[in-house]
């Protein structure tokens, strides 16, 4: 591994791939469980969540809590890290509001 050369390249690490910020998004509400998050996030696969959600719980963005219960129940939250990285991805999204005509008819 090699060391981060700013902020940017750090941050862009741990959001890297096109789901890290889908569910970044999805769990800004409030806590979800697996189902939830996988039904909020249109076209990803249950393979790729878990990988995904298993990475960011890994980088502590993401918590992950589970219930000993009869069905199990397992729920996703942000954690204060990652709730201050849905903060700064926040100027994105409303970039990205403002400029969406333009970026479909670029595709």
């Amino acid at each position: 591994m090699r060391p981060y050369t700013c902020g940017l390249d750090a941050a862009s690490d741990v959001i890297g791939g096109k789901w890290k910020p889908a569910i970044l998004w999805a769990l800004h509400h409030g806590p979800m469980r697996f189902g939830e998050l996988r039904r909020e996030i249109q076209g990803v696969t249950e393979k790729m969540l878990i990988q995904q959600l298993r990475e960011m719980e890994a980088r502590g963005i993401v918590h992950r809590e589970v219930f000993h219960q009869v069905p199990p129940k397992v729920e996703y939250s942000l954690t204060e890290l990652g709730m201050s990285l849905n903060v700064a991805l926040m100027p994105l999204d409303e970039w990205g509001a403002k400029h969406i005509d333009v970026l479909e008819a670029s595709r």
